[in-house]
């Protein structure tokens, strides 16, 4: 059990879309990439997808920045790939697993990957999903393979079976990644760190919450106790 959050090997990805955010979190050291989705962008109330991107690197030009294509049309995919990618070299382009129609994007990503492309798989939620996607990205280009694993567990699953088979297999693949995505809690960080996930993406609300790494539970319990009570003041609530 590490001491430390600074101990930790895991590498943190800041996950959202929110312009300002992205700028300041890209500044701490501790924060290694950024990735973002058209999910996000939308919630953001991002307009215009290609200005966003540019204002984000024109500002981020070192550490890796993913953004997705959106297209369902396979070769449009990879006409969105190749400008997504010319946008800087450290972009690295988000391809889902499938199409909406749950068509198989290997062929996509063959195509980009082979073109150089970095490629960052995402949506991927099964081993057989990880296979099809190292059997399709050429290996000598650096890859990502992003694992919803938040998703997994609101199911009921365990993702760290998963996570572990995983990692043994991407190992045939030596410039691949392995991505813990979709975190739902602090404890998600520490739970890809302890089975050697390279990488765990975060949004920043739980990289706030990293804050309280260690933190003595007692006063947690005391502080906890103490919000109720303020807030039943606040609200002047009477029996």
């Amino acid at each position: 059990m590490i001491q430390e959050i600074s101990e930790l090997k895991v590498k943190l990805f800041a996950d959202g879309a929110d312009l300002n955010s992205m700028l300041d979190l890209s500044k701490k050291e501790f924060i290694q990439g950024l990735t973002t989705n058209p999910t996000l962008m939308r919630k953001a109330g991002i307009k215009n997808y290609r200005q966003f991107a540019k204002e984000v690197l024109a500002e981020i030009k070192l550490k890796p920045v993913s953004f997705e294509v959106f297209s369902d049309d396979f070769d449009e995919m990879v006409k969105q790939g190749l400008e997504i990618a010319s946008w800087g070299e450290n972009v690295n382009v988000k391809i889902p697993i499938t199409n909406s129609k749950g068509m198989s994007t290997g062929s996509v990503i063959k195509h980009l990957s082979g073109e150089g492309v970095s490629i960052n798989a995402t949506a991927l939620m099964t081993v057989d999903q990880v296979k099809k996607v190292l059997d399709s990205a050429n290996s000598s280009t650096k890859n990502y393979i992003s694992i919803f694993a938040g998703r997994i567990a609101d199911t009921g699953r365990d993702p760290v079976p998963l996570m572990k088979k995983a990692l043994q297999m991407i190992k045939q693949s030596p410039n691949s990644e392995l991505i813990w995505a979709s975190p739902r809690e602090v404890l998600n960080v520490f739970q890809a760190n302890e089975i050697g996930c390279h990488i765990i993406t975060a949004t920043p609300d739980i990289l706030k919450r990293l804050d309280f790494f260690g933190k003595d539970l007692i006063q947690y319990s005391l502080e906890t106790v103490q919000m109720f009570r303020q807030d039943a003041i606040a609200s002047q609530y009477t029996i």
